[in-house]
């Protein structure tokens, strides 16, 4: 998947021929089998915003109940598949590339489901006719990714500035659901980057939001002991929940993601020291 790309000018270099090959030879296997499939990442955000970058990576993103049959579907095309972290990636090694097969977010909040599918727009990438990846879930998926290293926040203003008239900001405020800060925040943000253009969001939405928070800074505090902000960076505030003794955000009943799960993505992360003995996450 797309990580730490260095955004460069329209018409810069994209991927080698023998990448592209196969990145095709994938998106055709596919498709002649019927296995639906949705192209994101670089690809589709600079069909989104004509915003081009160079990748290493093809990112497709898939209904988890799709996995086994695309992984069906590649071998005999003779590539290998595996379920990276089960929670949500899988990755095919294909030759000397990777194409990422993407069924839910890091943190496990945007699950890919039907309504991807039912909003997804028509292209053509490598020469195959594909559906890409709504602007709507794009954004849904990004406004959590904080981590050191990579921040979204750039990719979420732009791909809000290129489709702001015709967004469906309803249907981005149901899929944010109660992560709305997540969602002001960006949108505070964006009016700061194009304060030209902040009437673009619409009032109602800005209305709203302020008025959640409003209501919230009234309401009594929560008493869960929870860090959210491991759905932002899964490593920023692991010292929140491996050494504050707070709850962490991700877990289960909380959020999505099981204990396992949680220390499979923990582990993953370059250079991870183990937290203290007998951590699991969760608040004592």
């Amino acid at each position: 998947m797309e990580q730490n790309t260095p955004q460069t000018p329209p018409g810069a270099a994209t991927p080698d021929s023998a990448a592209e090959a196969c990145y095709r030879q994938v998106l055709e296997a596919l498709s002649r089998a019927g296995v639906p499939f949705l192209v994101g990442g670089t690809y589709a955000f600079a069909d989104h915003t004509g915003i081009r970058r160079q990748t290493k990576d093809l990112d497709l993103f898939i209904r988890e109940a799709d996995f086994a049959r695309c992984a069906q579907v590649l071998a005999a095309a003779g590539h290998e598949t595996e379920r990276t972290f089960p929670h949500w990636l899988g990755k095919v090694h294909a030759g000397p590339t990777c194409v990422d097969l993407v069924y839910n977010s890091g943190n496990g909040i945007a699950r890919v489901d039907d309504v991807w599918f039912e909003h997804g727009r028509d292209a053509e990438i490598l020469g195959v006719p594909v559906k890409l990846v709504p602007v709507e879930e794009m954004i849904w998926s990004k406004v959590f990714v904080m981590e050191r290293e990579r921040y979204d926040g750039a990719d979420v203003a732009h791909l809000m500035h290129a489709h702001a008239d015709v967004l469906d900001w309803a249907r981005l405020l149901e899929r944010i659901g109660p992560h709305w800060r997540v969602l002001l925040n960006h949108l505070i943000l964006f009016g700061f980057v194009y304060p030209d253009d902040r009437d673009r969001v619409p009032r109602w939405l800005m209305e709203r939001l302020m008025e959640r928070l409003h209501d919230e800074m009234r309401a009594p505090l929560p008493a869960e002991g929870i860090c959210r902000g491991t759905l932002l960076s899964r490593e920023q505030y692991l010292h929140d929940v491996e050494r504050r003794g707070y709850g962490d955000g991700r877990e289960q009943p909380n959020g999505s993601m099981s204990t396992e799960d949680i220390a499979i993505w923990t582990e993953a992360i370059p250079g991870r020291r183990a937290g203290p003995p007998g951590y699991c996450g969760t608040r004592p």
